[in-house]
């Protein structure tokens, strides 16, 4: 009897064990597997850029670069170099990503990178280069942060970040600041506090892509932050959660004021901001 306990639990131990490495090498635990295998490995200068076999890419110097422009504005630098996956084909990336996204940047710092970004950039349709610095934004600060703790980094500064500093509003889907200042006057707002939450879904956005919207939004909040106290105050702010996570506590030491009056003052600028538009476009030419 005792033998068979032992076989059966042998045997569940395998299941389980043999589970856990196919998640690793083929599954949804790849970002953060140790191996890669079925894909060529590209060892840069700033990053590392593995291409799975039967993909043909050759821009391999000019995604190297952009590292160094990622670490200038945030005033950081990479732990080690970014580790970035090219996939052959719609299949294997979902298979192997958690996301469903173009793009996506793992809380270890790794980006995968879909094929049908790789085709929307070659026709024009997206920059590989600003997306790809958007993600490399992200993987900077889960990098500094640490693996174990990054997931509690506000996810609305780390896209507001991200599409800041990539100047990204205006590119793609994505609407201008212009754009996205009307949107916000027409009633469409995300509450930063409520995005990657249950309450995100209570938003209704009226636009034909609400996700770049907020993703606008965001980037406008940290325009805003930057315009009105400079950015070397941004800067400790976007630091300070590589050590804390409290965004409440953290805003009001650096700013001295409270972060609910200053997204209250940034919805009045807006409303201010449009009114001038208007005025200045419906005053006559001097002549």
């Amino acid at each position: 009897m005792k033998i068979k306990i032992k076989l059966f639990l042998f045997g569940i131990a395998a299941i389980v064990f043999g589970t856990i490495i196919y998640l690793f090498l083929w599954g949804k635990l790849f970002p953060y597997s140790p191996i890669f295998i079925g894909f060529d490995k590209h060892e840069l200068a700033n990053t590392i850029i593995y291409v799975q076999d039967g993909v043909y890419f050759d821009d391999f110097a000019k995604i190297d670069t952009l590292t160094k422009y990622v670490e200038q504005f945030h005033e950081l630098k990479f732990k080690s170099k970014p580790k970035l996956f090219l996939f052959k084909d719609d299949k294997s990336y979902r298979q192997r990503s958690l996301s469903n996204a173009r793009f996506c940047a793992f809380y270890n710092g790794n980006i995968v990178i879909s094929p049908w970004a790789v085709k929307e950039a070659d026709i024009g349709k997206i920059s590989l280069n600003i997306y790809l610095r958007h993600e490399l934004s992200h993987s900077l600060l889960f990098q500094n942060k640490g693996i174990l703790s990054a997931y509690k980094y506000p996810k609305w500064l780390l896209e507001g970040i991200a599409v800041y500093s990539t100047n990204q509003m205006g590119t793609s889907f994505y609407p201008t600041k212009a754009e996205t200042y009307s949107l916000i006057k027409n009633g469409n707002f995300m509450p930063p506090e409520y995005f990657g939450t249950d309450k995100e879904n209570k938003i209704k956005l009226d636009m034909e892509y609400p996700q770049a919207f907020i993703y606008s939004e965001f980037g406008c909040i940290v325009d805003y932050l930057i315009s009105n106290y400079g950015k070397q105050k941004f800067i400790l702010y976007m630091k300070a959660f590589l050590e804390e996570n409290d965004n409440d506590v953290i805003f009001k030491r650096i700013y001295k004021i409270s972060f609910e009056k200053v997204i209250s003052n940034f919805k009045l600028s807006v409303n201010k901001y449009s009114e001038n538009v208007i005025t200045r476009a419906s005053t006559p030419l001097d002549v």
